[in-house]
């Protein structure tokens, strides 16, 4: 399993508070079975990342892993805020994109629900070649969620999920109607600390998506998609 969206990095944004934490981070997504994590810092005018620092200081963590014994590749990324996305240049998105390779980026939505604003920067990003992934948006729910995650996807946007709020979402809830009408795409994590918060784990939610979609879709989301995501290749059609 790959996990899209993940703060593991040390003593950087609000994710992990030290190098302990990012470890302790990781021991619980190899529990879980999971291979890659990305590690996506925020990109925002409330955060001191330094994008160009991002690849060394994910393969420093990824060094720290393999000497305590722990197999995990750390891939660096960003989460790039809806507002800080205008301001960054052609290097730095590419910088903030999943490996480097320029072709996807994690976007944050403004606080609030998703609107028209965004649907343009996602447009404007495609016509430059950069695909977006947009961020939990279980938190950016307006009534017209459905219509404008259509519109998104009909951009060539993939959404993402946080897999503890789809363990908390009913079998037969509005959720699940949205993973069957193909609204749910990819899932992360967002986890921010091994002491508090959502955990590094992605099996129990993707089993979750099993329920409600059936296996083939969900070796697309599980697989597929992530896979295709990190070698900065578009994404296989969805079944």
């Amino acid at each position: 399993m790959i996990d899209l969206h993940c703060h593991v990095l040390p003593r950087l944004d609000d994710g992990a508070v030290d190098l302990e934490d990012s470890v302790a981070m990781a021991r619980e997504a190899a529990r879980d079975g999971i291979e890659v994590v990305c590690a996506t810092p925020h990109v925002r005018a409330d955060h001191s990342v330094r994008l160009d620092e991002v690849p060394e200081r994910a393969a420093a963590l990824e060094r720290t892993l393999r000497e305590r014994g722990i197999e995990l590749r750390i891939v660096p990324a960003g989460e790039v805020a809806q507002s800080a996305a205008p301001g960054l240049g052609a290097e730095e998105m590419g910088l903030a994109s999943y490996d480097g390779t320029g072709r996807w980026v994690l976007l944050e939505p403004d606080p609030g629900p998703l609107g028209d604003e965004l649907q343009q920067l996602v447009e404007r990003l495609a016509a430059g070649g950069t695909g977006t992934i947009l961020a939990h948006p279980e938190r950016h729910a307006g009534a017209d969620l459905r219509e404008r995650l259509q519109a998104l996807t009909g951009a060539g946007a993939l959404i993402q999920w946080t897999a503890s709020f789809l363990l908390d979402s009913p079998p037969d809830g509005p959720v699940a109607a949205l993973a069957r009408d193909g609204f749910v795409h990819v899932l992360g994590s967002d986890s921010h600390s091994s002491r508090a918060g959502r955990p590094l784990r992605l099996g129990d939610a993707f089993g979750w998506l099993a329920d409600a979609v059936g296996e083939e879709q969900l070796e697309w989301s599980r697989t597929t998609a992530p896979a295709a995501v990190l070698r900065g290749e578009p994404v296989p059609e969805r079944p």
